[in-house]
Parts: structure tokens; C-alpha cells; sequence
């Protein structure tokens, strides 16, 4: 059968695929047109039971709804003995004819695992696998590869390469559907991450399909799909394990708002819309993040000692009267005593529980021996029967000295409150972190109080801390209650800006858990963000993804034992490692290899899939040329991967600069972590080195480099070398990095360029 009859019969079964779901659809929209139309009457059960029905069919229409994303990417024909191959395609979701006999299997099925690991030496029953090119509804081409016949597994469409000098590289084994896998990584970047089901590799796989209970540690370099294997296997997990999932949540964490943006529609892609994104910061809802605190600000913050910091400033908070108080009531007049205060206190701080439950303890204390006062005063004249407790304690509420001597002794408190009252107040401070903190250290975290809460600027860093004290508070009123936030199109909670999804029916300032946390670029979290993490799962089930090597935050961690500790762990986790680039061409790879030998961090670059034609450009220019040489460059990039994507990426302090010189040039840089713009989909977008962790683009224009390496400090550290690691491994076609100085780490990235310059491209 010739290619051009393999595509018409693949179109054909792929008409009859979109016939058969959108009767789907039908079957669903008639499903709830049924209930709306019976009305709103009835019994609660009926209405009950109409919501339900009601909720799942909206549900269904978002799940059959693929919009003009390829319904089918795969197929396999698996080996029978004495009959034909049976045939099974692989799709975004599961697909059935009028009798209800499957035409596509959902990728996450467990009849669709040998697409993704059969190899020659382990075909897993195949005869053939098959990657399907659809431009939306259109099959465009086929690429088979054959296990029954050949040991080692045959393709017989073989990969085009893109351009001169473009193609794959040997990575040791053989690759699944390495056309599709070559055209998917070679496609010009759209500002948005995409899916990768049609080309998921089979180390990729293995992580994706792996057990629930548990932490699954995923370390991955640049380029290894690290985040789309992440994202994959929420929905997986959603997919395998839809009870408790479903009801428990899944939430997944990402490094800033940009990042957040950046994944927003893999999930819906994939058929699930009920995973909660937030940054870590954005799980704090008592505060919004709108400052940076300096480096050792946010080391200090980030430090494990304010466990007992923050414990001992609410500590500071539960004590006895500094004096005898009287308490009028009526003709009388009550005494709550220095001494019984004490007692009362020291009591309530023996108790098990937070600090603003135990406070009903303290209250009925002091009411207790207020009442042992009052009737021993009226003595006879007053019966059991005639003395109402709740009666006299609404009383004493009424009375200002007995709320003032409550709220002295154990205050209702706010974390974010609490806070501001401590950051604002340095004898507060030095309290709570005697034999603790240093005078310098304490003095480091002292800032002016502002008039209102709300003209607090809070920090990423505060944040932590705010949700340390909260879990030692707990909610400060119990009964008010927080709505789930509406949500978009994409079915996400609406305003992407960090925030985490609210629980229905939960006080408004209670914690939320979930069933199964994602982490990605884990690194960059402090200690304090990690035990934001443990609190938040229900069984100790997360998986997180990262690259220590270009951990670059201010905790930057040397190895997975140093994260791990701190997240305390319910079983042995399990560690495994992707080991291949598949978005990182051969040549970026080559030239960030020796930064990140610099840095020292123990760990080898991937091993890349492909190389991109294109030579990284390393420049160092006098000073006075450097915005000049950076436009240059900048001009260059754009002319090489139009219509892609270029990015500049920058120290903070170079920011202003560098965008003058481009506007003045004529070029439209864009600001991505702006909401309201384009972000990532412009043509051209200005950043901080800080903000790239996770993102690609088509060229990369790092500036500067020395002085990223040396972050913000007069000398080139580790922590710095990893950034710049981070910064030089964005692009996924063109590098070129522009600075006024060198250093050792440059001049071998500089040599290993010249080296590719040399040697012959290999053959894809």
C-alpha cells in the first residue's frame, strides 16, 4: 500500500471518528436539554438528583469538546496468533460508534501503553505503530514503524529534517516515531506550551504511569519535557484514579504567574479541567504578593529556624494579665486575678489544637471562676436552678473589661496580621527570636509598619511565613464560608495571577489539602514553601519535577535529600531521572555545557535529540557598544526564526536600558509578565533571567552573562553560574549571548562553539 492509500484510508476512519463524536454530543446535549426542560419544581431529591445530571452532562460537553486539535495522533496493530493484527487508534479521548464499539482509545487506557514503550527489543505485542500527522481534521501523513518482522524495529516514513544541518542525533536507542518527535520539536513556539501525547518517549512514559501513593522526584535538565510530563501525568492520575481524585483535587504549583500562563491550556487539552494552578505564593489568600525582598531578606525568611521563630511569636501572644482587672456586673463587681490569669493561660497552652480554638477554653475559664465569684456572692439567694451559665456569659461579652482581659490574655489573631505586627516592631522581634537570630539577623527582618493591612507590600518570602502562622492560628472565625470562584472558557478559576482555587464550603482562612500535588521547578522553593507543600496533601502523594542545576533562588539546594527533608515524607520516595533533551538542540547544549561545569553542581547536561542547524554566538563588546551590539542582535534573531519567537532575556537592572535602546530601534518589546498584553505570544519579549525558569522560545538573546553569574554580588558564584544555565537553555533553535567582560566559564562555551563550527554535522 503506497503512503498516499495509507493516508486516505487514515482520513476516512478519521471522518467517521468526528461523525461518531459528535453523536456523542448529541447524546449529551439531548441528555440535558431533558432535564432543563422538566423545569425547576419538584421535590429536593428531584432537584438534587436534576443538578447532578446537570453538572455531569456539562461536564461531558467539555470533555468531547477537542475544538481543532487532532482527534487521533497514533495507532498500533497488535499480534494475534492465526488472525489479522488487531488495530486500536490512540486519540485524546475515547471514542464509540452507535453500538458502542470503541473506534479510539483514550491515550491514558491501558491498551494505549505500547504506543508509547514498545522498542525493537521489547515490542509488547505490536506488529506495527503508526504516528499519524493531522493538521486539525486533515491527515496529513503517516509514519509506520514495524516490530514483527525486524529484531530492532523498522520505520519505514523516515524524518525529515527542517532545514540544513537539522536533524536527530544519536541518543543511544531508538526512538518512537522519530519524524513525529523531529516535526513536533522543530514547530515554531506559539507563546503557549502545547501537549506532547503523540510523541511521548518511553522514559517519559514510565513517569508518567507510575503509582500514585507516595513522592515521585522526576529530576530532568533543560529541555527534557520535565513540565509536560508533569502535566501529562496529573491526567493521568485524574484518568486512573477519577475516585477520590475527583473529589479530593489535584493542585499543581508553578514558579510566577508567567509560568502559569505559559501551561494554562495542556490540561484542557487533555481533557481535565479540574486541576487547581497556583504559584506557591498564590496559596496564601490573606495576602498578594507586590514586593521583592533583597537576598538575604528572603535567605533568612526562607530559613527553617522560622518554624520556631514564628511558633514563638504567637507564644508571645498567650500570657496572663499584667495586673488584677475588675469586672463590673450589675451591683457587683468580679476580679480576674494576675494569678488566676497565669494559670488560665498556662493551662490553655498545654492543650492540644491551634491557638484561636483554644481561646473557647480560655473564654470559659474566666467565665467559670467569674461564676464561682458571682454565686459565692449571692450565696442562698441564688439556686442552681435560677443561675444560667449561658446566660451570665453573654453578659460578661457585653462587658468591655472582660473582652479587653480576654483579648489581652488570647487575642483572636490573623496570620497575616500577626505578621505585620511583628516585621513592625523589632522588641517583637528580638522576643521571638532570642537565643534564635541574630541582632543583625533580627534587624534584617524589622521594615516600617504600614497605616492599613492592605498597603502592606508582602513578599513571596512573607508569604511562607504568613502560612506558618496560620497553620499554628487556624481559622480565625469559624462559619464564614468562601465560594469556588467562577471559571473561563479554558475552565480555569478566572484571573490567572497566582491565586489557588477556593474549597466550597470551607471558612474562608482554613487550609486547603488535596488528593495529589504537581511541583514544578521545585529548586527555587525555600525550605518554609516546602512545608507549604506537606500541609497541603492529605496522604503524601506529589510528584515533584526539577533540575537541581539550575536551582538559582536564593536556597538554591545541592542535592534532592536537602528538598525531601523538608517535605516530610510518608514512605521512601522514588527518584528516577530523564536523561534525554528533546526541546534543547545539540548545539545550545554544547555551549551551556561548560557553565554548567562551572557551577559545579555534580550533575551532566542531557543528552540532546536533535540538533537545530544553527551555531550559538557568544559576543563581548566595549561598553559603550552594548546596547548598540544588543539590537543587533536582537535584529538578527528575529530576521532567522520569523514568525517564531525571540527573547531577550536580562538582568533586572538592564531591563529599562535595553528596552529603550529596542523601542528606539524600532523593535516592540513586550513586557510578558503584563496580564493585560500579549505575554509569551509576542513576536519579541523582554525579561528577567529570573522569571525564564521553565519557559522556551525560538532565539534566546542572554545580556550580559557575567553579570547574571555573578547575581547581584561583586563575584561569580555557583548560584549565579546556574542561572545564566538557565537563561542559555531556553531556546529551542538560536542562542547568542551579548556582555562587555568574560570569564573562564564563557571562554570554554566559546571554544566548544568553535568546535561545532568544525566538526561535520551528523548524520539524522
Amino acid at each position: 500500500m503506497t503512503e498516499s492509500r495509507e493516508i486516505q484510508e487514515e482520513q476516512a476512519f478519521l471522518d467517521r471518528a468526528h461523525v461518531s463524536l459528535e453523536i456523542m454530543r448529541n447524546d449529551a446535549r439531548a441528555v440535558l436539554d431533558g432535564v432543563i426542560d422538566t423545569g425547576r419544581g419538584g421535590t429536593f431529591q428531584s432537584r438534587t438528583e436534576r443538578d447532578i445530571v446537570v453538572r455531569s452532562s456539562l461536564a461531558r460537553l467539555e470533555h468531547l469538546d477537542v475544538g481543532d486539535q487532532a482527534l487521533t495522533f497514533g495507532r498500533i496493530d497488535v499480534a494475534r496468533t492465526d488472525q489479522a493484527p488487531e488495530i486500536f487508534h490512540i486519540g485524546r479521548l475515547a471514542v464509540s460508534d452507535q453500538n458502542l464499539e470503541p473506534l479510539i482509545v483514550d491515550w491514558r487506557a491501558p491498551v494505549a501503553e505500547p504506543f508509547y514503550r514498545a522498542t525493537g527489543l521489547d515490542p509488547q505485542g505490536l506488529v506495527r505503530r503508526r504516528h499519524l500527522a493531522v493538521d486539525k481534521r486533515i491527515v496529513v501523513g503517516v509514519e509506520d514503524e514495524f516490530f514483527a518482522e525486524a529484531g530492532d524495529g523498522q520505520t519505514r516514513a523516515h524524518p525529515t529534517v527542517g532545514g540544513e544541518g537539522e536533524g536527530l542525533e544519536d541518543v543511544g536507542f531508538a526512538l518512537g516515531g522519530p519524524g513525529a518527535l523531529l516535526a513536533a520539536l522543530g514547530r515554531t513556539r506559539t507563546g503557549q506550551m502545547g501537549d506532547i501525547i503523540g510523541t511521548i518517549q518511553k522514559e517519559q512514559d514510565e513517569i508518567i504511569r507510575a503509582g500514585l501513593q507516595g513522592i515521585l522526584v522526576v529530576q530532568g535538565g533543560p529541555g527534557t519535557g520535565k513540565t509536560a510530563v508533569a502535566l501529562h501525568r496529573a491526567a493521568y492520575l485524574l484518568y486512573t484514579h477519577r475516585f477520590p481524585l475527583e473529589r479530593q483535587g489535584v493542585l499543581m504549583v508553578g514558579p510566577n504567574p508567567l509560568f502559569l500562563r505559559y501551561i494554562e491550556q495542556v490540561l484542557p487539552s487533555l481533557g481535565e479541567t479540574g486541576v487547581t494552578l497556583s504559584t506557591i505564593s498564590g496559596l496564601v489568600t490573606q495576602v498578594r504578593v507586590s514586593a521583592i525582598d533583597a537576598q538575604d531578606v528572603a535567605l533568612l525568611k526562607g530559613d527553617p529556624r522560622m518554624v520556631r521563630f514564628i511558633a514563638r511569636a504567637v507564644a508571645t501572644r498567650q500570657r496572663g494579665l499584667p495586673a488584677d482587672i475588675a469586672i463590673p456586673l450589675g451591683a457587683s463587681t468580679l476580679r480576674i486575678s494576675k494569678g488566676t490569669s497565669e494559670e488560665i493561660a498556662r493551662r490553655a497552652r498545654r492543650r492540644s489544637g491551634v491557638h484561636n480554638a483554644r481561646r473557647r477554653f480560655v473564654e470559659s475559664e474566666l467565665v467559670a471562676d467569674l461564676a464561682a465569684q458571682y454565686r459565692s456572692r449571692r450565696g442562698s439567694e441564688l439556686s442552681d436552678e435560677e443561675f444560667d451559665l449561658r446566660d451570665f456569659t453573654a453578659q460578661l461579652r457585653q462587658i468591655p473589661e472582660f473582652t479587653a482581659a480576654l483579648r489581652r490574655m488570647w487575642p483572636r489573631l490573623s496570620p497575616h496580621e500577626l505578621l505585620h505586627d511583628l516585621f513592625g516592631a523589632l522588641p517583637l522581634i528580638r522576643a521571638a527570636g532570642e537565643g534564635l537570630l541574630s541582632e543583625d539577623e533580627c534587624r534584617l527582618l524589622e521594615r516600617p509598619r504600614a497605616m492599613r493591612l492592605e498597603d502592606v507590600a508582602w513578599t513571596t518570602a512573607d508569604a511562607a511565613l504568613v502560612d506558618e502562622a496560620a497553620a499554628l492560628l487556624g481559622p480565625r472565625q469559624s462559619g464564614k464560608k468562601v465560594r469556588r470562584p467562577e471559571r473561563n472558557e479554558g475552565g480555569w478559576p478566572t484571573g490567572l495571577d497566582g491565586s489557588a482555587a477556593a474549597s466550597l464550603d470551607r471558612p474562608a482562612d482554613e487550609l486547603v489539602a488535596y488528593g495529589h500535588i504537581v511541583v514544578d521547578e521545585v529548586q527555587d522553593l525555600s525550605p518554609m514553601q516546602l512545608r507549604m507543600l506537606s500541609r497541603r496533601s492529605l496522604a503524601g502523594s506529589m510528584t515533584i519535577v526539577g533540575d537541581i542545576a539550575q536551582a538559582s533562588g536564593p536556597w538554591a539546594p545541592s542535592s534532592w535529600d536537602q528538598i525531601l527533608v523538608h517535605l516530610a515524607p510518608r514512605r521512601p520516595p522514588h527518584e528516577v531521572e530523564l536523561t534525554v533533551s528533546y526541546r534543547t538542540p545539540a548545539e545550545v547544549i554544547a555551549a551551556a555545557r561548560p557553565v554548567l561545569a562551572a557551577a559545579d553542581v555534580g550533575l551532566e547536561a542531557p543528552r540532546p535529540v536533535r540538533r537545530a542547524g544553527a551555531v550559538p554566538v557568544i559576543e563581548t563588546v566595549e561598553s559603550a557598544e552594548l546596547m548598540a551590539s544588543v539590537v543587533m542582535a536582537v535584529r538578527a534573531e528575529i530576521d532567522e526564526v520569523a514568525p517564531g519567537h525571540v527573547a531577550v532575556l536580562a538582568p533586572g537592572s538592564l531591563l529599562a536600558e535595553i528596552d529603550v535602546a529596542l523601542r528606539s530601534a524600532g523593535l516592540d518589546p513586550c513586557n510578558p509578565t503584563v496580564a493585560s498584553g500579549p505575554g509569551l505570544a509576542a513576536a519579541l519579549v523582554l525579561l528577567d533571567v529570573t522569571q525564564a525558569n521553565g519557559l522556551e522560545f525560538d532565539a534566546t538573546v542572554v545580556v550580559e552573562p557575567v553579570l547574571v553569574a555573578e547575581a547581584g554580588s561583586p563575584h561569580v558564584s555557583s548560584r549565579g553560574l546556574r542561572a545564566l544555565y538557565v537563561a542559555m537553555t531556553r531556546p529551542t533553535r538560536r542562542l547568542r549571548l551579548v556582555g562587555t567582560r568574560s570569564m573562564p566559564a564563557l571562554a570554554a562555551a566559546a571554544a566548544a562553539v568553535a568546535m561545532i563550527v568544525t566538526e561535520e554535522p551528523a548524520d539524522g
